[in-house]
C-alpha cells in the first residue's frame, strides 16, 4: 500500500484575539535600547500578522527584568 503526502500547507489557525493579548503583553523599559528596539521589532511583526515573530520580541522585553539585556 502506498502512502500519500499532502504537498500543501493547510491553512494558519487563527487564534483567539485574547491569547494574542496574552502573548504580547509587554512593557519597553524607559531608556532600555535594546527594549526599545524589540518594541519595534514587535510592532513591526504585528503588523504584518507575524504573531510568533512578535511573541519572540515580547519575550525578548519582559526578559529584561531578569539581566538578559
Amino acid at each position: 500500500m502506498t502512502m500519500r503526502h499532502k504537498a500543501t500547507q493547510e491553512q494558519p489557525v487563527d487564534l483567539p484575539v485574547g491569547f494574542n493579548a496574552l502573548l504580547l503583553d509587554c512593557a519597553p523599559v524607559p531608556g532600555c535600547a535594546t527594549c526599545r528596539t524589540e518594541w519595534r521589532n514587535l510592532k513591526t511583526a504585528e503588523g504584518a500578522g507575524e504573531i510568533w515573530q512578535a511573541a519572540d520580541h515580547a519575550t525578548k522585553i519582559r526578559d529584561h527584568a531578569s539581566g538578559c539585556h
